[in-house]
């Protein structure tokens, strides 16, 4: 397909404190045992694209991360490694590797998404519609924890979130409106020329913006250079480009249309059918073409742009680990209804050793060299590697990170608990997290509190 893949990594996200941390940078975070990053490389490969920039903000982030990649995806992806300066956003970390961009097209990722969507269907929707930009859309996830004492099925305590009021046309194949953050709270702004030249819009709040895209470089690059103060793709050059579909600037709409290359293949069987599908249907005249035509069918000096979307199907599990909430729920769906993303590995590691009457209920994760004493009830919890538990621990809805050690008698529920974590005896935490490193002193109780080393 000839598309180069830039996937934004992050580094040191504040809204993950205490997850995160020097030694963890963010796309390192566990999701069921595994890096988050590895989800969107697997899905990615999946997808025959191969060709990846990922972007890490943070020098020692990215040599961890770099790191990681060389070992996991060795000759299995081509992966060139870029830092970027934190906090500079994700406009302005395109805008920092712009010079690495050569291809046509460029497909860009969130690399704390967790979906089981191809990348290569948007690929390959905003191929068939030759389009400056196409943003995939999914169903809004339901976000909260399990309600006590609750098991699998029905989550009744579950959210919905606000996310994107979004317009669309009526094939649902155009993205005409998006507004994001602040902007919801507003009162909506169409374009007349948007509607006069549509004639009806759908809006939606069902939807949310993934974090995926597809750009033709040339637009890319060219609001990247004349629009320097832009800092976010999803809040700044994605409306933009919505909101001047229908007056173009001079260059955003020079880039000829590109052939298919239909000898292209898929690892996957599923994705190249799929694939197939979206480029088999040739696009239809849109109301971009009828506006650059004069009234006598003639073209006109009018410039347009297409901004496409590919909307996931509703049953596809699509969510980004950007909240301490979301890296509670991912790891819960992904040991449940969302299985299908792991790995083929054991649920249980390949060497843990579990005491006398200890029982690890469905929904878990237990890793390799974790030892449990007796009596002790692992419930829709993840266990880390290397653990050392204690006898009469009871975890429930909770995650273990790496290395940790748990008291005897310790009670935990909806909580993180990060590496090299000591719990000493009969703590009880419930709602907490517990960053890398600190020790938990015998008897404490803890509710919804954040516990972390002070920073020297």
């Amino acid at each position: 397909m000839d598309f180069q893949v830039v996937v934004l990594a992050g580094g040191n996200s504040k809204n993950l404190t205490p997850l995160v941390s020097k030694e963890l940078p963010k796309p390192l975070l566990p999701v069921a045992n595994c890096p988050v990053l590895n989800y969107v490389l697997h899905q990615l490969e999946q997808s025959n694209l191969k060709d990846l920039i990922v972007v890490v903000e943070g020098e020692d982030a990215a040599l961890l991360v770099g790191a990681w990649i060389s070992g996991t995806f060795i000759d299995r992806l081509h992966v060139e490694i870029a830092a970027v300066p934190e906090d500079i956003g994700t406009a302005g970390a395109l805008r920092a590797i712009s010079h690495h961009l050569t291809a046509k097209d460029i497909l860009v990722v969130s690399g704390d998404l967790v979906s089981d969507v191809p990348p290569g269907a948007l690929a390959a929707t905003h191929r068939r519609h030759d389009a400056a930009v196409t943003t995939m859309l999914c169903s809004i996830p339901v976000s909260g924890p399990l309600e006590s004492g609750s098991s699998g099925g029905k989550d009744k305590a579950k959210k919905l979130g606000r996310y994107n009021i979004i317009g669309l046309d009526p094939s649902k194949q155009f993205l005409l409106h998006i507004a994001t953050g602040a902007e919801i709270e507003k009162d909506a702004r169409i374009s007349k020329r948007i509607l006069h030249a549509v004639g009806q819009m759908e809006m939606r709040s069902d939807l949310m913006d993934a974090h995926m895209y597809a750009f033709k470089r040339s637009v890319l690059q060219e609001v990247l250079d004349i629009k320097d103060t832009f800092q976010s793709l999803k809040e700044d050059v994605l409306p933009y480009l919505v909101r001047s579909q229908l007056k173009s600037e001079a260059l955003l709409n020079r880039t000829p249309q590109g052939e298919e290359n239909s000898n292209e293949k898929v690892s996957s069987q599923n994705n190249q059918a799929f694939i197939s599908r979206i480029l088999a249907n040739a696009s239809t005249p849109s109301f971009h073409g009828l506006y650059s035509e004069n009234p006598d069918g003639s073209s006109s000096t009018r410039k347009t742009h297409k901004c496409c979307v590919y909307i996931a199907s509703s049953s596809s599990y699509c969510v980004r680990l950007n909240s301490i909430q979301a890296f509670m729920d991912i790891n819960r769906d992904v040991t449940g209804d969302a299985d299908h993303l792991l790995s083929p590995n054991n649920i249980i590691g390949p060497s843990p050793k579990l005491g006398t009457k200890t029982t690890v209920g469905p929904n878990c994760r237990l890793g390799e060299g974790s030892e449990m004493g007796d009596k002790c009830q692992v419930k829709r919890s993840i266990i880390g590697r290397h653990c050392r538990i204690g006898s009469h621990v009871k975890a429930v809805n909770s995650v273990v990170m790496n290395h940790v050690t748990i008291g005897d008698g310790c009670i935990i529920q909806g909580s993180v608990i990060c590496s090299n974590v000591q719990l000493q005896e009969r703590v009880v935490l419930k709602d907490c997290q517990v960053g890398a490193g600190f020790v938990v002193t015998a008897g404490s109780e803890y509710k919804a509190e954040s516990l972390a080393k002070k920073e020297k």
